[in-house]
């Protein structure tokens, strides 16, 4: 539901967005609307570019401003769906419209529009009805289809990410020869349902095995939930296999018995969520495989927008599904090192890299060098002999606010706090 703020208001939004940025520029102290799905897809857009920062131009307009920029008084701008932008790289530089509209097109933008002759700043919205993917240097109405066939860019050599090929295996693959195997990632079974004990019997092995040749790994359990709270109960189970261990590549929730699915596009949605919130706050970024059908039929907009996603889509040269998706499993069939067949993926995201950079998945503080209970050394307001010990008390979250309390003890006295990430 899209929200109403004072104009006054500066609630932080998310991790990067604060509500004042959206306000319209008329020169009016008005209320102004913001819609949550714009921003949940503004933040996957961070992400996916690996942005130092978007700057608003332009977010909800009321519709005097709105005419008066070139408008009609009734577009997306006004009911607070839309947004215009430009986005920084880590360099500082800004990025080619060109890679920032493809990545809006994966992520699930439904208006998207270069909007400069100098390719920088672009136009996204999350209208309720069709789509839009244009170039107002070219014109105001749709230009295209697709922006990687409108700007020429492969998908699987663009400048986001190149493509990199995976398998994923389980307890039905018990004979792999890790020396022969060339994946460029494995995603593997941690086990099912309920309780620790269910763990997949070959996890620990495939897990070692891909570890010993410095494969990235990411994991995935498997549920038989009905309800949230037996989603949690398998969370839990979950958090206690992957315990000590360090993914590369998300922790994802398979969601696909008959019975879960029969239960209807809203339960099947708290069911997922439930697991998925509890893995987050766990210190785990966290994702979604699923089928085309279940993910378009039983999945709801604001899990697609949210979480990684693993798309299962065998033996189609290319998906029809609209959502994002980071992974997809595109069929059965032999991979190097592995006796019988096993499922073969294609990643499009550098997991790799962002999971290790907000210390998620066992890369925490031990990797920074801020290990809970670690005994350090400042040169800030602290005598060079005193003894500084660091506890945190929670975790950076992949998908919400990237913050963490933490407790400092100096000297015999404690100072607790709130970090932010920036």
């Amino acid at each position: 539901m899209i929200k109403t703020y004072d104009y006054n208001d500066d609630t932080q939004l998310s991790a990067h967005f604060n509500a004042r940025e959206f306000r319209c520029k008329c020169g009016q102290a008005h209320p102004f609307k913001v819609d949550p799905k714009l921003i949940i897809n503004l933040e996957n857009l961070f992400m996916a570019l690996n942005c130092s920062k978007i700057v608003i131009t332009s977010g909800y307009r009321c519709a005097n401003h709105d005419r008066a920029v070139g408008g009609n008084g009734s577009g997306q701008h006004t009911v607070g769906t839309a947004a215009d932008f430009t986005c920084y790289g880590e360099d500082g530089n800004q990025i080619d419209s060109k890679y920032v509209c493809c990545a809006m097109q994966d992520i699930g933008f439904k208006g998207i529009a270069n909007i400069n002759s100098s390719r920088l700043y672009v136009h996204g919205d999350m209208r309720e009805n069709g789509k839009w993917y244009g170039d107002e240097t070219v014109s105001y109405n749709t230009v295209t289809d697709d922006f990687y066939k409108y700007y020429g860019i492969k998908k699987e050599d663009d400048d986001m990410g190149s493509k990199k090929n995976g398998i994923d295996i389980s307890y039905c693959q018990t004979n792999v020869d890790w020396n022969k195997v060339d994946a460029e990632f494995v995603i593997v079974r941690a086990g099912y349902g309920k309780l620790s004990s269910q763990k997949d019997n070959m996890f620990e092995k495939h897990y070692a095995g891909a570890k010993s040749r410095g494969i990235p790994v990411g994991a995935y359990w498997y549920s038989y939930a009905m309800s949230p709270s037996e989603a949690e109960q398998e969370a839990d189970a979950c958090i206690e296999v992957l315990q000590g261990k360090q993914f590369e590549y998300p922790i994802f929730y398979d969601v696909e018995e008959k019975k879960q699915l029969a239960l209807g596009k809203e339960k099947v949605s708290e069911i997922i969520v439930a697991f998925l919130s509890k893995m987050e706050k766990a210190g785990y970024w966290v994702g979604l495989y699923g089928s085309y059908t279940s993910l378009t039929n039983l999945t709801v907009d604001s899990i697609r927008a949210r979480y990684a996603i693993w798309l299962a889509h065998w033996n189609v040269e290319e998906s029809p599904y609209k959502g994002a998706y980071g992974l997809w499993q595109y069929k059965v069939g032999n991979a190097s090192g592995v006796s019988g067949d096993c499922d073969l993926d294609y990643s499009y995201e550098d997991y790799p890299t962002m999971i290790k950079a907000r210390g998620l998945n066992g890369f925490g503080q031990s990797d920074k060098n801020t290990d809970n209970n670690e005994i350090v050394k400042s040169d800030d307001n602290v005598d060079s002999a005193s003894v500084i010990s660091v506890q945190t008390t929670g975790t950076p979250s992949a998908a919400k606010n990237d913050t963490i309390d933490i407790s400092v003890d100096i000297n015999g006295k404690t100072y607790k706090g709130t970090l932010k990430a920036q």
